[in-house]
């Protein structure tokens, strides 16, 4: 039986390029951890937030909005961690939902106070920068012509 109880550096270990390789393969060439986990948050966050701030009885439309909103959020984040070869296309979706969330508040909602809008603004920005950075992630591990 191999002796497994040695701690130290892995770069050692006989089959460390074998273990690279595999892990590159899952990954596709993308650093998929580094975003996917905050986009699905944030897609958390907003379906919840309605029900967080309390505004589910003073904007029912918008609470509504934002759960179907942070539902489709959370469901490109697992996209993107399953299938990231296919689904990181679909980083600029992410985009423009961001920019739509900024402006829901006073195309859905009617007559929003200051923190709905804040806290729209805020989840759009972020769906915006993280869709920015997944479309990065995407186009710097695009193979090369």
């Amino acid at each position: 039986m191999a002796n497994v109880s040695h701690r130290g550096d892995i770069t050692s270990h006989p089959d460390v390029s074998e273990m690279r390789a595999r892990y590159a393969r899952m990954l596709g060439g993308r650093d998929v951890a580094l975003v996917d986990g905050p986009v699905f948050l944030l897609g958390l966050y907003c379906a919840a937030s309605p029900w967080i701030l309390h505004y589910t009885t003073s904007q029912p439309a918008l609470a509504v909005h934002n759960l179907i909103m942070g539902i489709a959020i959370g469901l490109l984040a697992l996209g993107f961690t399953t299938a990231p070869a296919r689904m990181y296309g679909l980083s600029w979706a992410m985009c423009a939902m961001g920019v739509w969330m900024i402006i829901a508040p006073w195309i859905v909602g009617s007559g929003p106070d200051a923190g709905v809008i804040a806290n729209n603004v805020v989840i759009g920005a972020l769906a915006v920068v993280l869709g920015l950075m997944c479309a990065g992630t995407a186009a710097k591990s695009a193979p090369k012509p």
